[in-house]
């Protein structure tokens, strides 16, 4: 049996239901699509869900708009995070108070729900969790819906910032010749061994090894893995060894779901290239490698 360093850190969806009239509990609906049918140059761009949250979300809800309200508008990548204050100004309108504990949840895909978290994690806040199968496996077991609009007063965040779990190209850089440093693909393989050149130049970032997101996830009910073998995912791949991690994707968001886990299986040292593969695939000054 894997030992979990937060198991409150993931939620199942029983447990909410249960929890819903709780006065202390924020929800929020983390969902974001990527449109990769653009014309601009940029690998996709980052559209809200906020439609299909109207249609119908898990009662009390509130929703994140990832592009809008939590990331650089200056950036020329897409959903570069904004600095701590911003991020936490954000936090706090919708709601997210010290007290409270908050529940995150995506549509499609567990890794919105787990970049929220990991800026939650990054700003100092430690009460986060996520929903376990997300909307999908909420929908599925016919649990309560709502149309409501969310209601959630002004909270008060508290930064205690962790500035360690995100880094940028040149912590990555630096990090390339250091032995007890584990670079982590969260992408699929055909965009690690280079089949794929979605993100420019097709690759990867020198020495990584491969655990992609959706190797975590069970197909059919959208829940993750068994802790045991979420484990043994990334011990196939050597990644159990080292001191410290690195994880990285297309934009930061795929990477969270890996150090979420990397996280709760007990490593202490990771973090989250940010811009990931749209800055490091676009830059021919960086080392890459194919096969």
């Amino acid at each position: 049996m894997t030992d979990l360093r937060h198991p409150d850190a993931l939620v199942d969806t029983a447990w909410l239901e249960a929890h819903l009239d709780d006065p202390k509990l924020r929800i929020f609906d983390c969902s974001t699509v990527l449109d990769f049918k653009t014309s601009d140059g940029r690998p996709y761009r980052v559209l809200n869900c906020k439609p299909e949250h109207d249609a119908g979300h898990i009662p009390g809800a509130g929703i994140f708009d990832l592009q809008a309200e939590f990331s650089d508008p200056d950036s020329p990548y897409g959903m570069t995070l904004s600095p701590p204050d911003k991020v936490a100004a954000a936090f706090a309108r919708h709601g997210v108070d010290d007290e409270t504990r908050v529940i995150l949840y995506s549509r499609r895909s567990p890794s919105w729900a787990t970049r929220f978290w990991w800026m939650l994690h990054w700003l100092g806040f430690d009460r986060a969790a996520v929903l376990d199968g997300g909307w999908e496996k909420w929908a599925a077991e016919k649990r309560p819906r709502s149309t409501t609009p969310c209601t959630y007063p002004q909270g008060h965040l508290t930064v205690r910032p962790r500035p360690g779990a995100f880094v940028g190209r040149d912590e990555v850089l630096a990090a390339l010749p250091e032995p007890q440093t584990c670079l982590v693909n969260a992408l699929g393989a055909d965009i690690f061994h280079g089949r794929n050149a979605r993100y420019g130049r097709p690759g990867r970032i020198p020495g990584s090894v491969n655990v992609p997101k959706v190797d975590l996830v069970d197909a059919r009910t959208h829940a993750f893995l068994p802790p045991d073998q979420i484990a043994a995912a990334f011990a196939a791949v050597g990644a159990d060894r080292a001191d410290r991690h690195i994880t990285y994707c297309g934009g930061g968001i795929f990477a969270t779901v890996d150090a979420f886990w990397l996280y709760q299986l007990g490593h202490d040292k990771v973090a989250v290239y940010d811009n990931s593969m749209s800055e490091w695939g676009s830059d021919a000054t960086l080392p890459i490698e194919t096969g």
